[in-house]
């Protein structure tokens, strides 16, 4: 099976799971969070080798206080208690997001799951929190912007290049899913997923198991994908 590398995951869908239910929006990211743990070891499993994950926003700020509190606390939760499966199975955990607005036990959470795990060899997991992706090219234009102060020559400076300037230096996105009915990429990992194939689903990202994933890796391996080229086979 052709398995895409790296796979990103944009999980919509959690709070209308929830009000579906009669429940609180709260009972949704609770139940999106455990989805995620499991899906995460069957991506490695089917030869994934980087899963990256739309947690946060930048903009899910502008949300009810209580829903960003709650969110805050349970990513507090997951890091410090949760997460021992993919953390056993070797699997190197990154945060992607600026700093800013975050509380101090967030920060904590967030520098001591990175350094748990940073010599970990058999995955990556990315997870975006507080995250923009034209911020992040923001971000990564000004870290170039000072190398290029500081002497750096960019003659021959390649798109490929930019890379490392953005928060972690990922490969890029071969498949992106988006659960939940909506067809956007909402401001995600916009360099990397320049010639990335889509997958969307209306099945809500607590529902989004196992098979769902299976759904969107059949897809791709039906794929074409020719990166602006032409393959032996042309169409008019």
């Amino acid at each position: 099976m052709n398995v895409p590398n790296h796979v990103a995951i944009i999980m919509d869908g959690n709070g209308r799971w929830a009000t579906k239910r009669g429940l609180k929006r709260s009972a949704g990211h609770l139940e999106g969070s455990k989805t995620l743990e499991k899906l995460a070891i069957h991506a490695y499993d089917m030869g994934v080798k980087v899963l990256s994950v739309y947690a946060f926003s930048t903009d899910n700020f502008k949300r009810d206080p209580e829903e960003v509190e709650y969110l805050m606390n349970l990513l507090v939760k997951y890091f410090n208690t949760k997460f021992e499966k993919i953390i056993k199975r070797g699997v190197k955990i990154v945060i992607s997001g600026r700093k800013t607005n975050l509380r101090e036990d967030v920060l904590e959470a967030i520098n001591n799951i990175e350094a748990k795990t940073k010599a970990n060899q058999n995955g990556i997991l990315n997870i975006c929190f507080n995250y923009g992706g034209q911020e992040e090219i923001i971000d990564g234009a000004l870290k170039l912007a000072k190398d290029i102060n500081s002497g750096l020559d960019i003659t021959n400076f390649k798109r490929e290049d930019f890379y490392k300037y953005l928060y972690h230096e990922l490969p890029p996105i071969d498949l992106l899913i988006r659960t939940g009915g909506e067809e956007r990429v909402s401001n995600f990992m916009l360099y990397q997923m320049s010639y990335s194939e889509f997958y969307f689903t209306n099945t809500y990202f607590p529902d989004f198991d196992k098979s769902e994933f299976n759904k969107a890796l059949f897809m791709f391996e039906n794929r074409d994908r020719r990166f602006g080229g032409l393959h032996d086979i042309q169409t008019k």
